[in-house]
């Protein structure tokens, strides 16, 4: 596995995702290390206790992605970088511009910067449905941040390095997503769960299989690629109607900076979007290294393609999501 016997540095490694990350490597790999880098020492102090078990392949290293050369030094030996640290609540973005465009966009800069620098070998950073045409800050950022990423390529020379990009949306059960919201309605009492508007979807995806799409990408990147994975959607509406059958569901409108549907693959991306079994790739649309080209293993997507939780083919029933709500 292309884990076995290296050494990776998890950005915002104190996270779910990097709590995850973690775990899943460490119970299912042979990875020799993985170094958690954030900036919180009480959280990583709990994340200590919580993995104490795995405690002589776990580091824990005191750092902010603002600071480059601390990144420099927390890089030293390291094989992989997977970048995961973010300002992600939408509107904490919004009233703090400054800081979100420090960390998501200046961070993403150093993480590239100290890579390049260094004997790193691959770097995938997590994207979000957000970045795809953004109508907030939060989205804005992270596009920023895609793209420096995907640019990275062109600085590598004769190196061998790889930059790549994994994107999906809202993890399901996640902090500040709406099941734990529906969740904390009803140990109230409350009989009515309210949806924002009746027409919105969503993807379902677990965190777990957000990380198998992060290793996807480190074992099979040249460079450039966005990383999407094909999974289901489901209706808010349906939703609410697993978690509590027969509520009432009032409309209370759609939130500022929300979406109806989760966007992975625009009209213009789908001019160098190819499918494969269980995910698709996105290309970069300029090239600097004909060693980057498409795999050939991959299908092109027809002209004015798009994937969105909205058209996607994939459905579940409330059955399936009610199933889905006991691994939550």
């Amino acid at each position: 596995m292309v884990l076995d016997g290296k050494t990776v540095l998890v950005t915002g490694g104190t996270g779910s995702f990097g709590k995850c990350f973690a775990r899943y490597c460490l119970e299912n790999t042979k990875v020799k290390k993985i170094i958690i880098y954030s900036r919180d020492e009480y959280k990583q102090f709990v994340m200590q206790n919580e993995f104490r078990e795995h405690a002589e392949r776990l580091r824990f290293f005191i750092g902010d992605v603002r600071d480059l050369e601390r990144m420099r030094r927390a890089l030293k030996g390291v094989d992989y970088i997977v970048h995961a640290a973010a300002l992600k609540q939408v509107p904490a973005c919004e009233y703090n511009p400054n800081e979100a465009i420090k960390t998501n966009i200046h961070g993403a800069m150093n993480v590239i910067e100290a890579a390049l620098d260094s004997d790193v070998r691959k770097v995938v950073a997590l994207s979000t449905d957000k970045a795809v045409n953004p109508v907030n800050l939060y989205g804005g950022t992270k596009l920023v941040s895609d793209k420096l990423f995907i640019a990275a390529n062109a600085y590598i020379g004769a190196g061998d390095k790889a930059f790549s990009i994994v994107r999906y949306g809202n993890v399901a059960g996640s902090r500040g997503s709406v099941i734990p919201l529906f969740r904390s309605l009803m140990e109230k009492g409350e009989t009515k769960l309210p949806i924002t508007d009746h027409r919105m979807t969503r993807f379902w995806i677990s965190l777990t299989q957000g990380v198998e799409l992060v290793i996807k990408a480190l074992e099979e990147s040249a460079g450039g690629e966005t990383f999407i994975s094909k999974i289901p959607s489901f209706k808010i509406t349906d939703l609410a109607e697993a978690m509590l059958p027969g509520c009432e569901k009032p409309e209370i409108g759609i939130r500022e900076g929300e979406k109806l549907h989760e966007v992975m693959v625009t009209v213009e991306d789908s001019m160098t979007t190819y499918e494969f079994e269980k995910h698709f790739i996105v290309y970069p649309q300029m090239i600097w290294d004909e060693k980057r080209q498409p795999r050939s293993d991959g299908k092109k997507v027809a002209e004015g393609f798009t994937y969105n939780s909205g058209n996607n083919t994939e459905w579940l029933t409330v059955e399936q999501i009610r199933e889905l709500l006991k691994t939550v």
